[in-house]
């Protein structure tokens, strides 16, 4: 009796310990559900997502959101009352506004992913015939499907305030005594007004919650915010930059052959360099960490890549280092060329050409050796043999 009696005893507290054993187990799992992402020195992915967060995109969208919204302002002043001094001052806040668009083009991950933001606000060029045709349909006309795309946005705006005819005068009498003015200063006022509602949508979803979505998904599978940054950021370089606003016009992409009539801002002659060169600034200080209001350098690519030690295998030299060299080999062709990327890629195709070429070189550091360095699969396609 003696000894069944212990033996219980050893049972009931075995039985105590793993309790405990458990419960301490259960706790600690459900105090770090998410435990904190570091691969070595340097690499905290939540560290990083929350510097790009929080002084990059929420204040690159805030400044944004106040050129933007001046340029409402001048579009309400102008359909108020159209004449050449509203037009002026319209035609300034547009450009100003579209110069700040390509810092936070970039951002397409999350919200303005989902919400394809960059569809309605920057396929160019812009589709002229088209505009005309939704200008005499009216408000029926559909501004969310893909046809609608080269239809709106800041193009559109491009070739309403520009491209209308050779002078000033001109294009204000298309809003005031043309037969269509009424309706030509609707499409106006409907296209601004559906780009800021979706920039609006976008811009709250990110204060209303995506925020802390995005910095607390610190994994490197496709679904989390690592993957999805690097993708859109490798991605808007490729497509967006290196083939949109040089390689297509240049004809580097289509056999040779310059298209004039591809480049971005394409109604306003001088403005096309200035945007490329805004959009390729913001890109360098994206992958550099570069808070938008300080200018100070954050937890980024660049300090993950360094983390890791990534370099490159020949010469031992930091990966990071190569790529800003390559980076920098670009700023200093963009510097070669003049205002107009009409004339450039008319009269000096060469010269615009050899931007792409060392775009393409920094596109194979991006896409190829930092993606593979950091873990990364590319998720989206091309077809230009990258």
């Amino acid at each position: 009796m003696a000894m069944r009696q212990r033996t219980w005893k050893s049972v009931f507290l075995m039985g105590i310990l793993i309790g405990i054993l458990w419960a301490c187990s259960t706790k600690s799992a459900q105090e770090t559900p998410n435990p904190q992402p570091t691969d070595g020195a340097g690499t905290n992915r939540q560290a990083m997502l929350t510097n790009i967060a929080d002084n990059i995109i929420l204040p690159g969208y805030a400044n944004f959101e106040t050129t933007f919204d001046d340029m409402l302002t001048r579009v309400d002043a102008f359909t108020a009352k159209p004449s050449k001094a509203t037009l002026s001052d319209l035609r300034r806040a547009w450009a100003t506004a579209y110069t700040e668009w390509q810092k936070v083009e970039l951002y397409d991950v999350g919200p303005a992913e989902r919400h394809t933001l960059r569809n309605f606000f920057n396929i160019y060029p812009a589709n002229g015939i088209g505009i005309e045709e939704y200008i005499s349909i009216g408000a029926s006309a559909p501004l969310d499907v893909p046809a609608a795309y080269p239809r709106q946005g800041f193009p559109a705006l491009d070739y309403l305030l520009n491209g209308l005819d050779s002078g000033d005068e001109a294009i204000v009498a298309r809003y005031t005594s043309a037969p269509d003015a009424a309706k030509r200063l609707a499409y106006l006022k409907r296209i601004t007004t559906q780009m800021k509602t979706l920039f609006n949508t976008v811009y709250s979803e990110w204060t209303g919650g995506y925020r802390d979505t995005f910095v607390n998904c610190t994994g490197l599978d496709a679904g989390c915010s690592t993957s999805k940054l690097v993708n859109g950021y490798v991605m808007h370089y490729e497509r967006y930059i290196r083939s949109g606003k040089f390689g297509i016009p240049s004809g580097a992409m289509t056999n040779g052959t310059p298209m004039p009539d591809k480049v971005e801002a394409l109604y306003s002659k001088g403005l096309g360099l200035t945007l490329a060169k805004a959009a390729h600034t913001a890109a360098v200080d994206f992958f550099n960490g570069k808070g938008v209001k300080n200018g100070l350098e954050g937890p980024s690519l660049k300090t993950y890549l360094n983390g890791l030690n990534a370099k490159d295998s020949r010469t031992g030299t930091l990966l990071t280092d190569l790529i800003n060299t390559q980076f920098n080999s670009v700023q200093d062709r963009l510097n070669t060329l003049k205002p107009s990327l009409y004339d450039e890629v008319t009269l000096n195709t060469a010269a615009v050409t050899s931007v792409y070429t060392e775009m393409q070189k920094a596109i194979r550091m991006l896409k190829v050796d930092m993606t593979t360095a950091m873990s990364i699969t590319i998720t989206y396609t091309d077809n230009d043999g990258d």
